[in-house]
């Protein structure tokens, strides 16, 4: 299924950012990609509390910084969320 945490995404997650992501993390990345590819700003309204953690928590590792007032993010951390929304959306069996 397109968007579900397999085993490979937990792997690739754990080799590209160094910990197991989440489902909602999983979600969360391909607006964090489309933002980017845009206006570059986040919608409050478009995420949700759980959300919220985990983008502070994004800006705590240094992959992210900003948010609603204007998001920049980290080379590494594009590259990374690219390839697993690859795998998880693009190449999904």
């Amino acid at each position: 299924m397109r968007g579900k945490l397999t085993e490979e995404i937990k792997q690739k997650s754990k080799e590209l950012l160094g910990y197991e992501i989440t489902q909602i993390e999983l979600r969360l990345m391909p607006y964090v990609q489309f933002v980017m590819m845009n206006d570059q700003k986040i919608d409050p309204n478009k995420i949700n509390q759980e959300e919220r953690v985990i983008l502070s928590q994004w800006i705590e590792k240094d992959f992210i910084d900003g948010g609603a007032g204007g998001l920049s993010i980290s080379k590494d951390f594009w590259i990374a969320i690219n390839e697993i929304c690859w795998i998880s959306y693009v190449t999904y069996q």
